[in-house]
C-alpha cells in the first residue's frame, strides 16, 4: 500500500483533494474506499445516514425536500471545508456540486421543490461555491441506465428495489448537462460501463484502469 506521502509525491501531485462523482449504483462508494485503501489517503463518504429529515422526505418530499436538501447542502460544505484543511489527501464520494446541481435540481423539476424554495437553496449554494476551494480533481464515472440498474439490483438495497429506470435516466441526464459545463476543477470522465473494481480482489482489472486514468490524468 502507498503511504499518503506516496500519493503526494508519485501518484497524484499535486491533488490531494479528489471527488468520484456519478450516478446512483455506478460505484462510487466502493471505489473511494479501494482506492483510499490503496493510496493510504482519506475517504470522506455521503453523510446520508445523519439526515434527520430522510425519512419525512421519503415520506412527503414536497413538504421536506427543501428542509432535506438544506440539510444536506450544510453538511456537505461542513465536509468540503475539512477536506480543504486536512493535511493529507482524500477522496471524497460525491460533491456538494452534484447535491445541487443534479439531485436538487431534479427534485425542483419533478415539482418537490418549489420556486421560492428552489431560489433560495441554489442562490445559497451558488455563493457558497463561490467562497470556498474547489477540489484538485473531478472524477465522473459515467455508465448507461442498464449498467447503473444492474448494479443496483447486484447489491440488493432494499430501499433501492423501487428506483425506476426513467428515475436513473433523468439524473444521468442531469449529470450529463453539469459535466459538460463544469469549470470549476479539471473534469476527468470514465467510461464505466466495462469496469468493475466491486469484486473480492483489490487489484481487480477494473480497479487497475480506474487508477491508472487518475494517476494519469492532466490537471
Amino acid at each position: 500500500m502507498a503511504t499518503s506521502h506516496d500519493l503526494k509525491s508519485q501518484d497524484l501531485s499535486p491533488a490531494p483533494f479528489i471527488v468520484i462523482a456519478g450516478n446512483i449504483g455506478v460505484g462510487k462508494s466502493t471505489l473511494v474506499r479501494r482506492l483510499a485503501g490503496r493510496w493510504g489517503c482519506h475517504a470522506a463518504h455521503e453523510p446520508n445516514d445523519a439526515n434527520p429529515y430522510l425519512a419525512d422526505f421519503y415520506r412527503d418530499m414536497r413538504t421536506w425536500g427543501f428542509h432535506s436538501q438544506i440539510f444536506f447542502l450544510g453538511k456537505r460544505l461542513e465536509q468540503h471545508n475539512r477536506i480543504c484543511r486536512d493535511t493529507l489527501p482524500t477522496l471524497q464520494d460525491r460533491s456538494v456540486y452534484e447535491d445541487a446541481e443534479i439531485f436538487a435540481r431534479n427534485l425542483h423539476l419533478q415539482g418537490h421543490l418549489t420556486g421560492r424554495d428552489w431560489t433560495t437553496y441554489y442562490d445559497l449554494y451558488r455563493t457558497m461555491a463561490e467562497i470556498i476551494r474547489p477540489p484538485d480533481l473531478v472524477v465522473y464515472l459515467r455508465a448507461s441506465v442498464d449498467t447503473l440498474l444492474a448494479r443496483v439490483a447486484r447489491r440488493n438495497r432494499e430501499y433501492e428495489k423501487a428506483i425506476p429506470a426513467d428515475y436513473i435516466a433523468q439524473i444521468n441526464a442531469l449529470y450529463e448537462s453539469w459535466a459538460s459545463g463544469f469549470a470549476l476543477a479539471p473534469l476527468c470522465v470514465i467510461e464505466a460501463d466495462g469496469l468493475d473494481w466491486t469484486g473480492t480482489s483489490s487489484d481487480s482489472d477494473g480497479l487497475d484502469a480506474v487508477a491508472n486514468t487518475i494517476r494519469g490524468h492532466k490537471r
